[in-house]
């Protein structure tokens, strides 16, 4: 079956139906927008500097490894940064929940427990985003806040914000939903203070590149380099994120010689679905292995990745943070 998704990237006669619906709903989300805009929809704001990390379209766009070269890169300055996250996919009971390396990912979703365990800092999840932010700040010492996606959460207010934008795929067919990708119309990059692109950079963006080194055994933690894989054969590639072709493109270019197996994002694995009758290697993704791990598959590992930001960006997001830091004493003395 071809899912809908799957016609965004192309001109196709479901498309051209679909655009009386894609209308109403950029009619909708404007109106959203300006409502907050006017401050007849509430937005809370916070003592602390919050920066959303997020897209406007569906699917992956490189969010999650910017949100943790970003962490990185404010502890390494002396900050105390946190992250908040919706928690997609998790069926917690209540919200908002703490998220610690050791979390279910049932419970809290794949990428906040992902996130936990490369970044290693408070972090909390709720759909209500606003309730994570203030769990975060009563249980911890944070001075920056990160949200993981959530720029279409006007209920947060934010102090600077970073669309990501998928250099491959960039908006598909320009249409909003259910006719194209898009969660917003375009012009809504104009309104942004940075615009980062996983990949070649337009006008007006900052590039970041998404690299991979080696491989970690889900079992026993082993590290391999990737080209170790090189010279075996039908290694099966295991990918439920936005973008699977992005994770099996990357694989083919370090020579490796892949079976595809593509999932929904986030989707929730059964044991039956890593098995394809062989002995052959599984690589999958870092968020997928957070879910998967529970099957100790011997054969299996899981490639994390590094996000290498621009140095233009690096200077210019840090003088919009000082900026901000600063205007945020002035208003608390």
């Amino acid at each position: 079956m071809i899912r809908l998704d799957q016609y965004w990237y192309g001109k196709h006669l479901l498309t051209f139906l679909l655009l009386p619906l894609s209308w109403i709903f950029c009619g909708l989300v404007l109106l959203r927008r300006k409502l907050y805009m006017a401050g007849i929809l509430h937005s809370t704001g916070f003592p602390v500097p919050v920066i959303v990390v997020g897209n406007i379209t569906v699917g992956g766009s490189g969010k999650t490894p910017l949100v943790s070269a970003l962490v990185h890169w404010l502890q390494a300055q002396g900050f105390k940064p946190g992250i908040v996250s919706r928690g997609y996919g998790g069926r917690a009971r209540h919200w908002p929940q703490q998220v610690r390396p050791d979390s279910d990912p049932q419970m809290v979703g794949d990428e906040p427990v992902m996130l936990s365990r490369n970044c290693k800092v408070p972090m909390a999840v709720a759909p209500d985003r606003v309730s994570a932010v203030q769990a975060l700040l009563s249980h911890s010492e944070c001075d920056v806040i990160i949200s993981d996606d959530g720029m279409q959460h006007y209920r947060l207010a934010r102090d600077l914000e970073i669309a990501v934008v998928d250099g491959i795929r960039r908006f598909g067919n320009g249409f909003c939903l259910p006719a194209g990708p898009l969660r917003e119309p375009q012009g809504r990059l104009r309104t942004v203070d940075f615009v980062v692109s996983n990949g070649l950079a337009m006008r007006m963006e900052f590039p970041m590149e998404v690299t991979a080194t080696h491989v970690v055994n889900l079992v026993t933690g082993e590290q391999q380099p990737l080209e170790y894989f090189r010279g075996h054969h039908g290694v099966h590639a295991v990918a439920g994120i936005g973008f699977p072709g992005r994770f099996f493109a990357y694989l083919r270019k370090q020579g490796l010689q892949i079976v595809e197996h593509p999932f929904p994002d986030h989707y929730a694995y059964k044991d039956t679905d890593l098995e394809y009758g062989d002995d052959c290697t599984v690589i999958m993704t870092e968020k997928d292995a957070v879910k998967c791990a529970r099957y100790a598959l011997a054969n299996a590992w899981y490639m994390p990745v590094t996000a290498h930001l621009d140095d233009r960006f690096i200077l210019s997001f840090r003088a919009k943070l000082d900026k901000i830091i600063k205007q945020k004493q002035q208003l608390q003395s």
